[in-house]
């Protein structure tokens, strides 16, 4: 019997995460219709749960018919999450394998605002190498780095323009750019900040599935050759992955493509 009890109590525990684990970033809010149809609930039992959730501040509701929201105690269990990982300090692994990898610098950049800033730098050991260092900034439209966070932001042209101010770009064939970075999953920027040198990145999202930021490998041309770039791509798409499910996103596992 002692067992049983325990067994119910875990599968108690299993329905309430599936039911807060249903909510996605683009919901307003979840009626018992909506919630029946993403968890396998019978009614009765759904209901005793939201009732549940919401006495200890994990779910409010309102309105008619009756909406359910993620509460209070969600907020507090983000804030707590926040307050104890630094991006930088999650990232350090993935930037150790990459650089162990592929001998190249690896850094992390963030966006902040229309910019982007440098977080996290591991310098290439070998004595032609490239390096911006921890705190360099950018225009998001220039490099990379940069381009490859932009492409996942669904900016309008004229927030584009907003953008590339002070930047001479020809926007159409930018759009067209950033359309390819997204249906590739990383950019790649040849000689267009330091003249020599080939950057490969791609973009890590958040638990809300926006993107936050990316991560990237700088070179000198005569070693990022096309086949490296594709190379390192699909290894920065794989560590970007694990970063972002780290960060709370649900994401699919990246395969390295094969020889």
């Amino acid at each position: 019997m002692k067992n049983e009890k325990q067994q119910e109590g875990v599968r108690a525990v299993d329905r309430a995460l599936d039911i807060l684990l249903a909510f996605r970033p683009e919901d307003q809010g979840l009626t018992v219709a909506d919630l029946l149809k993403r968890v396998d609930l019978s009614r009765p039992t759904l209901y005793r749960m939201l009732a549940t959730l919401e006495h200890n501040g994990f779910l409010i509701s309102s309105g008619d018919p009756q909406q359910f929201r993620l509460g209070r105690s969600v907020a507090r269990l983000a804030y707590v999450w926040t307050a104890n990982h630094n991006i930088a300090d999650i990232a350090r692994p993935a930037l150790h394998r990459l650089r162990q990898a592929t001998g190249e610098t690896v850094a992390l950049f963030v966006r902040e605002g229309i910019d982007r800033i440098c977080v996290a730098e591991l310098e290439s050991p070998q004595p032609l190498s490239f390096r911006r260092g921890v705190g360099y900034r950018e225009k998001l439209v220039l490099g990379a780095s940069g381009r490859t966070i932009l492409a996942y932001m669904d900016l309008t042209e004229k927030e584009l323009k907003t953008y590339a101010e002070g930047v001479k770009l020809e926007l159409d064939n930018y759009q067209s750019e950033l359309l390819r970075v997204r249906k590739q999953g990383y950019a790649m920027s040849r000689h267009e900040l330091i003249e020599g040198a080939v950057a490969v990145a791609a973009p890590f999202f958040n638990g809300a599935d926006i993107v936050a930021g990316s991560m990237c490998i700088f070179g000198p041309s005569v070693r990022m050759t096309n086949e490296r770039v594709k190379t390192y791509g699909a290894l920065l798409m794989q560590e970007t992955s694990l970063l972002s499910e780290s960060l709370g996103k649900h994401v699919r596992a990246v395969s390295l493509p094969t020889r």
